[in-house]
C-alpha cells in the first residue's frame, strides 16, 4: 500500500484550508477545516487517478518525505507547512 504525501495549507481560522500532493500535480482537496480536507484527500486522488486512466496513464510512485526534502521545488513547501500521509490505495472506495 503505497502512501503520497500531502501539503496542508490551512489560510487561517476563516479560511478554507488546501491540500496538494507533490507527486500529483493539479490534485487537491479542500475543506473547511484540516479534518475535512484530508477526510476528501483519498476522493481526490481517486477522481485524479480516473482521468490519468482515461488518458492510459497511471498513477506515479509516491515518493518518500526525505525525497521530497530534497527536491529544491518542494523543500520550501515542507519545511513551512504540515504534511501528512494519504494512503493510497484507501482501505474503503472514497467515492461511494
Amino acid at each position: 500500500m503505497a502512501h503520497y504525501i500531502a501539503i496542508i495549507e490551512d489560510a487561517g481560522p476563516d479560511d478554507a484550508v488546501g491540500v496538494w500532493f507533490p507527486d500529483l500535480p493539479g490534485c487537491v482537496s479542500g475543506g473547511d477545516d484540516v479534518d475535512e480536507a484530508l477526510e476528501s484527500a483519498p476522493e481526490a486522488i481517486a477522481f485524479y487517478a480516473q482521468e490519468l486512466t482515461e488518458d492510459g496513464r497511471e498513477l506515479p510512485p509516491p515518493r518518500t518525505l526525505a525525497e521530497l526534502e530534497a527536491d529544491p521545488e518542494f523543500a520550501d513547501d515542507i519545511r513551512n507547512h504540515t504534511v501528512a500521509l494519504i494512503e493510497w490505495p484507501p482501505l474503503a472506495d472514497p467515492t461511494e
